[in-house]
C-alpha cells in the first residue's frame, strides 16, 4: 500500500529524514517510536502532505502512485488519514458539518454523488457509539472547549467517519487517561479490516498494549535503525532508548 524509498527531507535546510525505508501493506499495523527529535512527526506531516518541508531525495508511493506533487486533500481523496498530535479548535464550525463536508468531498473526488443525510446521521451514531461519545459533541464546534481526551477521541471519530485506507496516527496517545486510551484504541482494533492499515506513531509503549503491532520500527536522527516486533517496544521501555544509540553509533 505504501512505499517509501531512500526519503530525504530537511527543514530550513536542516536535515531530519536522512534516509527512510519502509513499505506497509495491506492489513498491517506499523508502530514508529524514537526519542524526541527523531523525525516521527516529520515523517508523518510529509506522509501526510504538509508544506514547509523540503524533500531532497527519494519516493513516496501510495497504491501505486507517486504522491510528493500531490496536495494534502488529494493524497486525502486516495485514502490518508492523519490523526494530529495537536488537534487545533474551528469555531463555529460544527463537527457534524465538518464530517459532512469532508465525507462528501471525497465522494466527489471519486465520481460519487453526495452521501444521504439519512445513511449520514445513521453512519454518524454508530461511529460515536463505537467509540462511547455522547451525541452532544456533533453540535459542539470542532474541538473548541475539548479536553485532551475529548479532542483525541474526536480525531479517531473522524477517521471512523471517512474511512481511510491508511491511518497515521501521531502520537494519538500523548494526554491521554488509562480509560480514555482503552476506548481511542478499542476503536482502531475495530475499524482494523484486512484492507486498511495503519501506521501508529508513539512515545509509549502502553499504546501497544491494546493496538498491538505487526511491526515496530525505532527512528533515530531521521533514521529506521532498527525493527522487530512488539517485544521490541517491550524491550524499549524496559532499558530505554540508551542501547539503541549505541548500537546506531557502532
Amino acid at each position: 500500500m505504501l512505499t517509501i524509498r531512500n526519503l530525504h527531507v530537511s527543514v530550513d535546510d536542516t536535515p531530519i529524514l536522512k534516509g527512510i525505508n519502509l513499505q506497509i501493506n495491506k492489513g498491517e499495523i506499523h508502530a514508529i517510536m524514537g526519542p524526541n527529535g527523531s523525525g516521527k512527526s516529520t515523517l508523518s506531516n510529509v506522509i501526510a502532505g504538509k508544506e514547509d518541508y523540503q524533500i531532497t531525495e527519494g519516493s513516496i508511493e501510495f497504491e501505486g502512485t507517486n504522491i510528493l506533487e500531490l496536495a494534502p486533500e488529494e493524497r486525502a481523496h486516495l485514502g490518508i488519514f492523519l490523526s494530529f498530535q495537536y488537534p487545533v479548535e474551528i469555531p463555529g464550525v460544527s463537527v457534524t458539518n465538518f464530517i459532512k463536508t469532508a465525507i462528501n468531498e471525497n465522494r466527489k473526488a471519486r465520481g460519487l454523488e453526495p452521501m444521504p443525510a439519512k445513511e449520514m446521521l445513521k453512519l454518524m451514531r454508530e461511529r460515536m457509539e463505537l467509540l462511547s461519545m455522547d451525541k452532544s459533541f456533533l453540535s459542539r464546534s470542532l474541538n473548541e472547549g475539548f479536553s485532551g481526551g475529548e479532542k483525541k477521541r474526536n480525531e479517531i471519530f473522524q477517521m471512523a467517519m471517512l474511512q481511510p485506507k491508511l491511518a497515521i496516527l501521531d502520537e494519538t496517545d500523548s494526554g491521554l487517561d488509562i480509560d480514555a486510551l482503552r476506548i481511542v484504541a478499542n476503536g482502531v482494533n475495530k475499524l482494523r479490516t484486512s484492507e486498511n492499515a495503519f501506521l501508529v506513531i508513539t512515545h509509549y509503549q502502553r499504546l501497544l498494549d491494546y493496538i498491538v503491532p505487526d511491526y515496530v520500527h525505532v527512528l533515530y536522527k531521521g533514521r529506521i535503525v532498527k525493527t522487530g516486533t512488539k517485544e521490541l517496544a517491550l524491550e524499549l521501555e524496559e532499558k530505554g532508548y540508551d542501547w539503541i544509540k549505541e548500537e546506531a553509533a557502532v
